[in-house]
């Protein structure tokens, strides 16, 4: 089984300064690619495939001048761009995602692939390409002398990351009868059939103060973009960035990427706290978040629970264990029903926080009638 690490880097000048012009080829290699397939579409061609656009970009790289640079990075980066490219255009004409769109520069993530064959690591480096030994944060985190899969490289704002996936034997768990339901809220981050309660991370202190501080920054921020408006000729209004607002938004980004590693860190707490008891099957309810966002009172409040990203590693840690996932239908009524008789109630709204059974006079709190409903979904 494939299992995937993310560990931090620590390059020095040079390296960090090769680091960006890599995620640059690659963007580059995108756009170009992009560039080729829309033209070709335009025209009435055939969908290009990766290898002739390979192929193509290195009869360039050989024959006009304009070109040579390319030289200076590995050939590998333009590969796998231009292979992420036909895969986001074909997936497009499939229907499964949207139509794929340039990278830009300043919002774009930067980020790079590097080589399985020629990827090394160390106790402490890792190797790359036309880079070097670049040190790692942590000691030994990446095992070596195996094989690699689709090692990239990316930058968040402040720190280079390497991610890559690895071989390693499925542990072999011995599971129990239980099923245990889960039910996930803005309230509490999920309620579990079994009693356990796990909190909404962002209602904390800690949180809070670091939104704080966050809004105030931004506003200082606006404040100092409004100082430096300039009022060009023709009507049209321009900014300067200034260096003390480029200080102002490294601060932010700090603030927002140490954000992300809270939630992040919590959901992975919470995560391997479920699968702890080694049920023999997990049921959650199957939320409709695009539609949940569209209300503007709970959009950032739903934003922030990061719902989606928690199904997704609950998912991942039940095919590590082997224990089965169930989706529950958008449609069943968790929610409305009695656990203790069955009767559905006919309407319940949001601001209800106890379930009151009109049936059997049963009181609980509605989330833990939700999750026991969600224990007993058949299979």
């Amino acid at each position: 089984m494939i299992r995937s690490i993310k560990v931090r880097l620590e390059p020095n000048n040079k390296q960090r300064t090769k680091l960006f012009g890599s995620a640059g080829v690659a963007r580059w290699a995108y756009n170009w690619t992009l560039e080729q397939q829309e033209n070709n579409d335009k025209s009435g061609g055939k969908f290009i495939k990766d290898g002739d656009l390979r192929k193509k970009l290195t009869a360039l790289k050989q024959n006009d001048p304009n070109y040579q640079w390319l030289y200076d990075y590995s050939n590998n980066i333009t590969k796998q761009a231009i292979k992420d490219a036909c895969k986001a255009y074909k997936d497009f004409f499939k229907g499964k995602t949207k139509k794929p769109r340039f990278k830009s520069k300043k919002r774009s993530k930067p980020s790079f692939y590097q080589d399985t064959e020629k990827i090394k690591f160390s106790d402490t480096h890792m190797y790359i390409e036309k880079v070097g030994w670049v040190r790692l944060s942590e000691r030994g985190k990446i095992p070596t002398n195996t094989k690699y899969y689709n090692p990239r490289i990316t930058f968040d704002g402040v720190h280079w990351y390497v991610s890559v996936g690895y071989d390693v034997p499925k542990p072999s768990v011995a599971l129990n009868s239980h099923t245990l339901g889960i039910d996930v809220g803005i309230k509490d981050l999920a309620v579990c059939s079994d009693g356990r309660v796990f909190p909404n991370i962002n209602r904390t202190k800690e949180i809070k103060k670091l939104e704080k501080r966050l809004r105030r920054l931004q506003r200082k921020c606006s404040r100092k973009y409004e100082m430096n408006k300039i009022q060009e000729k023709g009507g049209a209004v321009r900014y300067v960035k200034t260096r003390n607002i480029a200080k102002l938004e490294r601060k932010m980004q700090k603030i927002q990427i140490r954000l992300e590693h809270k939630r992040m860190d919590y959901e992975n707490q919470v995560v391997n706290e479920l699968v702890r008891t080694k049920p023999s099957r997990i049921v959650m309810e199957h939320l409709n978040i695009r539609g949940m966002m569209k209300n503007r009172h709970l959009s950032k409040a739903i934003q922030q629970q990061r719902l989606y990203t928690l199904k997704q590693k609950i998912k991942h840690k039940c095919e590590w264990f082997g224990i089965e996932f169930v989706e529950a239908d958008r449609w069943y009524p968790s929610t409305k029903m009695c656990h203790s008789c069955g009767y559905i109630q006919p309407k319940i709204k949001l601001s209800d926080r106890v379930f009151r059974c009109e049936h059997c006079g049963m009181e609980m709190d509605r989330d833990w009638n939700a999750s026991i409903n969600l224990s007993t979904y058949p299979a």
